[in-house]
């Protein structure tokens, strides 16, 4: 079994406040002012490939990123966590990209690496929490995906048993592969530290370096703007009474006066 791994380097979310800046120009964090570390919930989708890579022989896990040279740190913090392989996809004259371009980088990324049985993402990014890219993935490659994923186990032939969070609880689901996955936070899914033998090994591990065969297709899209909810005034007024019913008269009194019954 293949296990494909997508991460993110996004600015390091535990500086203090003083160090972070936004460029006005470009709304994003100011470079050199941070440092940049692996994505959170990419860190967590990691430990559920790497845990079922653990519970049993034939799992292979590969970490895959999109982005510039710089971006290979978060693939040395993967290599030391224990991943088989670390590939970057690099797409010139495009930075940043938006979350179909990166989705579009990583399913054509995903094909090469082929066969590929299970991708895992994080459920949204630490930097802007869009949490868009691994749906988006799952669409482009024409698989199922199951969001809000905290452990995978295999199942079946063909199949994996999945534990997600769901609103009243956690909940258990199969699914057939190849599949999608998108991990969220929990005890039993905390990242490991990797040992210090293992950070230094992982810096003399090679990287794959790809080009997606789709780049000149990828310049062709572009963000033509960004919609922002306009900040909206609101106030709040407490209704006055002796008793329930005095308050409740005083309540029907204020909203006939604000036209609203």
């Amino acid at each position: 079994m293949h296990v494909v791994v997508c991460v993110k380097q996004v600015p390091d979310p535990e500086i203090p406040p003083r160090d972070f800046a936004i460029d006005p120009s470009t709304r994003r964090p100011v470079a050199g002012r941070a440092a940049l570390v692996m994505s959170t919930f990419d860190e967590i989708a990691l430990e559920v490939a790497l845990r079922l890579r653990d519970a049993g022989p034939g799992v292979r896990v590969s970490a895959v990123t999109v982005g510039p040279a710089s971006a290979e740190e978060v693939l040395r913090r993967a290599l030391a966590m224990q991943a088989d392989a670390a590939v970057r996809v690099e797409v010139p004259d495009l930075d940043p990209l938006d979350p179909v371009q990166t989705a579009a980088a990583l399913a054509d990324a995903v094909e090469r690496l082929s066969p590929v049985d299970v991708v895992l993402c994080g459920r949204q990014a630490a930097d802007t929490d869009a949490g868009q890219v691994g749906l988006l993935l799952a669409e482009m490659l024409g698989w199922p995906a199951v969001p809000q994923v905290i452990l995978a186990h295999r199942a079946a032939e063909g199949r994996l048993r999945v534990e997600r969070e769901a609103e009243d609880g956690t909940e258990v689901v199969e699914v057939e592969l190849p599949a999608v996955l998108t991990a969220t936070n929990a005890e039993a899914n905390l990242p490991r530290i990797p040992k210090v033998r293992d950070v230094m090994a992982a810096h003399r591990k090679p990287i794959q370096v790809l080009t997606p065969s789709l780049a000149a297709e990828l310049r062709q899209w572009a963000v033509l703007g960004d919609l922002y909810v306009p900040t909206r005034e609101s106030r709040c007024r407490m209704v006055e009474g002796d008793s329930p019913e005095a308050k409740v008269d005083a309540l029907l009194r204020e909203l006939r006066q604000l036209r609203v019954l």
